[in-house]
């Protein structure tokens, strides 16, 4: 491993456990300032309700979006959030407009830089938006605009996909074929598209291997 990967690693790990600290740190503070706790019967439910979703989302991001994102991109997005909605697509578009390719160390400063601008732009934005949602609420709540914020998440990986797709169609194909399926025999997957997102990149990882090995790429 490169002197650059130890380091970020080393860094990595040390603001991962402090980002973490924090995040269960105020709730714990919370209840321990005003002498509370939950009930732990209700938490239990909750929990049953929604790990099994979020750990086997997070085991399929950490597998999926760590390759195209690198190290430093990798720990960045992962405690800041919002991985399929901006950071991975932030910091393939950098990769792909400063040419270099996802493993290389210059592919992942690149991607370091692209989800770190894009943190901060984000932090700016839902500042900026806070303080001025008084002024804005209005416009937000227009129904006019409601199906384009319905449809964010489809234009912004549509967008993408023209690029990615047009360099490999082929590879397009099996994750497009198998996606398409599960949306008309189940519409109701619509909501599960932080889950699909990762599938469907498994997908297409498997059978560009299948395909290569076959000397088919």
């Amino acid at each position: 491993m490169s002197e650059y990967r130890e380091n970020v690693h080393r860094y990595g790990r040390i603001w991962s456990a402090a980002a973490l600290t924090l995040l269960l740190g105020a709730p714990t503070a919370v209840c321990l300032y005003f002498g509370v706790l939950p009930e732990w019967k209700g938490v239990l439910q909750g929990l049953l309700a929604v790990v099994p979703v979020y750990w086997t989302t997070g085991i399929i991001e950490v597998l999926t979006f760590s390759p195209m994102m690198g190290t430093g991109g990798t720990y960045l997005g992962f405690v800041t959030g919002s991985l399929s909605t901006v950071k991975v697509p932030c910091a393939l578009n950098a990769m792909s407009a400063a040419h270099v390719d996802a493993g290389t160390e210059e592919g992942e400063v690149i991607s370091t830089i692209a989800t770190a601008t894009s943190s901060i732009v984000t932090t700016l934005v839902i500042a900026l938006g806070v303080l001025l949602l008084g002024r804005i609420r209005p416009l937000l709540e227009n129904p006019a605009l409601k199906p384009a914020f319905d449809n964010i998440l489809p234009a912004l990986f549509g967008a993408m996909g023209v690029v990615f797709i047009s360099r490999s169609p082929r590879i397009a194909i099996a994750p497009l074929i198998v996606m398409t399926a599960l949306y008309l025999l189940a519409p109701g997957l619509s909501g599960a598209v932080g889950v699909l997102v990762p599938v469907s990149a498994l997908i297409a990882i498997g059978v560009s291997r299948l395909m290569y090995k076959k000397g088919m790429l």
